[in-house]
């Protein structure tokens, strides 16, 4: 027979048994259903990730640290080590290694290096903003040059701009604070005041204290010394859902940051000290100069690594749902193979009449097989189908809700993975009916009408 007219005939011997039929390829739709919105997802996860990293990350940044255990949070350097000043201990007991004034002058001598901006630990004791009279705390950071933000007011120099020094970008958030509008804030004054680190004083030192100043003079003494930094809101950083970190600081320029940061070290074992320092690769590839740096005993990241971070978390993500889909067509294939040898019991008199009508056995299995590959065909419909048509109707309230921002959904179905995936399902659908197929090719003529 015609490979046209088997088809159609198992098309028919289907459709003679809708039920059962339909039972089988909806068992093989759950799986269809689930890997149809998995690929969906970690397609549209993917795109959603370049677009974060490509409109936030200049793409020749690198961001360089002395310890690697940094970039690897199951590493750890607790335990017994020898001791190095250099190192910053944690609470836990471990050890990071930091980059010290040295390395920093070394890594602005690289030719292949630019833009060399260290990442600074700032403290404060509290702030002002013009037109309050109240005090408030909030962590203290550099503007980060090579990631751009979205403003809620006021404006934010171009990528691989530096605010300037007398210049403060303050998120959102904390306009709702202050009950203001963000546009009400720009132009405002806000004091920052951060207090020198002194080494505690010696029982001489006290005792003169005392016969000097009295207790006003152990007051002030407890107090410390502190400073006022007058800054200019430049902006008010905006909540984006293609911001690559949701900012919970106030910003300030990167020359501010060292000098703040200086100020309350100094005299300290952190003064001059930074656990991490972001760069741009000059005239050359970022993994070029990653290279590089790691033969002098450095560690770094690229915005690709970065990306290459998110895109792991996705691909765990959805290798558990897959895993679960997987699940789902095993059983279904266990159908396949019951719903196929009950059909054959049931046409053992059909098959012995087309045997000894002269069709040859291999047209018998080849007949099984298609109508396998039918009920693969119709659950990978059904389930790719279904999947399609929530996710898309879906995917408007998911943006909405997520806050992923207009033009970006998380859903993004492709005609070729679910073309892909019905054919996968077919196939699979076609191996599961081959015993079934095999059973039937050779059952005997003679034997198979005289069954009742």
């Amino acid at each position: 027979m015609k490979m046209r007219d088997i088809v159609r005939r198992a098309g028919r011997s289907l459709k003679q048994a809708k039920a059962r039929t339909l039972l089988t390829s909806l068992a093989i739709a759950v799986g269809a259903f689930a890997l149809t919105l998995t690929i969906a997802a970690g397609q549209g996860a993917r795109q959603y990730a370049d677009k974060l990293i490509g409109s936030n990350v200049n793409p020749q940044a690198l961001f360089i640290v002395k310890d690697e255990t940094i970039f690897s949070p199951t590493a750890t350097n607790a335990g017994l080590r020898e001791y190095n000043a250099d190192d910053t201990v944690l609470s836990d007991g471990s050890a990071i290694k930091q980059l010290t004034q040295k390395d920093i002058d070394a890594l602005s001598k690289r030719k292949d290096l630019e833009n060399i901006e260290p990442a600074y630990n700032l403290t404060m004791n509290y702030l002002t903003v013009e037109g309050s009279d109240k005090k408030y705390t909030s962590s203290l950071g550099a503007y980060g040059a090579t990631i751009l933000s979205d403003t809620a007011a006021g404006t934010l120099p171009a990528l691989g701009t530096q605010i300037k020094d007398d210049e403060v970008v303050m998120p959102e958030d904390f306009a709702s604070t202050l009950g203001k509008k963000p546009s009400e804030l720009i132009g405002k004054k806000l004091t920052l005041t951060v207090a020198k680190a002194a080494a505690p004083p010696t029982e001489d030192e006290i005792a003169q204290i005392v016969a000097t100043e009295g207790t006003a003079g152990l007051a002030k003494l407890a107090k410390g010394e502190t400073k006022e930094v007058v800054l200019t809101i430049k902006a008010i950083k905006k909540k984006s859902a293609t911001a690559l970190t949701a900012s919970t600081s106030l910003e300030v320029s990167n020359n501010q940051a060292r000098q703040i940061a200086e100020y309350t070290t100094q005299g300290t074992n952190e003064y001059q000290k930074y656990f991490a320092v972001s760069a741009l690769a000059k005239d050359s590839k970022p993994d070029d100069v990653k290279a590089a740096l790691k033969n002098d005993g450095y560690t770094a990241q690229t915005a690709k690594d970065l990306q290459g971070v998110i895109f792991a978390v996705v691909n765990t993500i959805q290798g558990i749902v897959v895993g679960f889909a997987i699940v789902a067509l095993i059983a279904s294939v266990f159908g396949i193979i019951n719903t196929q040898y009950i059909s054959v019991l049931e046409r053992t008199q059909q098959i012995g009449l087309m045997k000894a009508l002269g069709m040859r056995g291999r047209d018998v299995a080849r007949l099984f097989r298609y109508e396998a590959a039918w009920i693969g065909f119709l659950g990978g419909i059904i389930g790719a189908g279904g999947a399609t048509i929530l996710g898309t109707s879906l995917n408007p309230w998911i943006t909405k809700t997520f806050s992923l921002g207009d033009g970006n959904t998380i859903l993004i179905f492709e005609p070729l993975p679910i073309v892909a995936l019905i054919i996968s399902l077919m196939i699979i659908a076609v191996i599961a009916g081959y015993l079934p197929a095999r059973k039937a090719a050779k059952l005997d003529p003679i034997e198979a009408l005289r069954t009742e």
